[in-house]
């Protein structure tokens, strides 16, 4: 009998530094993918930017009277850099339905790495091009009477990452399971624009009726934005009367809840839904 040579197959070492490897390689994809495709970021601008300099300026019309001495616009400003940074970063979620539809999703998920840290990448990726799409309605600050300071343009920066990653991550749970884009998008509007019209991105949460108190404080987009909106006007000088009824904040039964717990809030919430997301990625086949 003839002796027949056994060639090894070396798989490549696992670890912490190869897993950090992926969510390098899946996060410059993403943003490769987005500074490719320039009509979508024109189209991400053009919703928000409408609202800001038509809308706002419509409405600004109306209650001129009820808010001396403030732009309606430079009220809606925090709600449009939500919108911009949210809906891109759903977008960006779901181009996971693409890849699976073009085989792309199952490449990734036989390599020999963590589908932990493809879902990882994908989210941080998600953030990174959403805040990108924000900071182009960051540089329009002083078109509508918000200055420049650069405590407040590193703090914006920094709660929209923070809103960025964990909508990329709740993007990123509803599509693990999904086969078509059609149905992605559906579910999408379905969940997230009754969630943006409830956050008070478009209107003041002071005096609201009892019923739309509770829908706005059980609603956690209302936690992204309102540390937003309490950072732009803490760099305004406004009258007391005028802050207290454009920038009431979220109250818990007559209690002021800080910036600080609601961010908190909104990053135990990404951590929880990237826990979710990597869990369906597992079973994924």
């Amino acid at each position: 009998m003839m002796a027949t040579d056994v060639v090894s197959v070396r798989m490549p070492a696992r670890g912490m530094a190869h897993d950090l490897r992926a969510v390098k390689v899946v996060l410059h994809r993403e943003m490769l993918r987005f500074v490719n495709d320039r009509t979508r970021m024109l189209s991400m601008l053009i919703q928000p930017v409408l609202w800001l300099f038509v809308m706002g300026t419509g409405l600004g019309t109306l209650v001129r009277g009820s808010i001396p001495g403030v732009d309606f616009r430079t009220f809606m400003y925090p709600g449009m850099i939500s919108m911009t940074v949210i809906m891109t970063a759903m977008f960006s979620a779901g181009s996971i339905v693409w890849d699976r539809e073009f085989g792309f999703l199952r490449e990734m998920l036989v390599a020999p790495v963590s589908r932990g840290s493809i879902v990882v990448g994908k989210c941080l990726g998600g953030a990174v091009v959403a805040v990108g799409q924000g900071v182009i309605i960051l540089a329009m600050a002083g078109l509508v009477g918000v200055p420049y300071s650069p405590g407040l343009m590193v703090t914006l920066l920094a709660e929209m990452f923070l809103a960025a990653f964990t909508i990329t991550a709740f993007g990123v749970t509803l599509a693990a399971r999904m086969r078509n884009m059609q149905t992605f998008f559906g579910l999408m509007q379905m969940a997230i624009m009754p969630m943006m019209f409830l956050s008070g991105a478009m209107f003041p949460l002071a005096n609201l009726p009892s019923w739309l108190h509770v829908l706005t404080t059980v609603n956690p987009l209302t936690y992204a934005v309102d540390p937003m909106r309490q950072a732009v006007f803490s760099h305004l000088d406004l009258p007391p009367q005028v802050n207290a009824l454009l920038n009431p904040g979220v109250q818990w039964f007559g209690w002021q809840v800080p910036p600080s717990m609601e961010l908190a809030l909104v990053a135990l919430l990404g951590l929880a839904l990237l826990g979710i997301a990597i869990a369906q990625f597992r079973k994924a086949e």
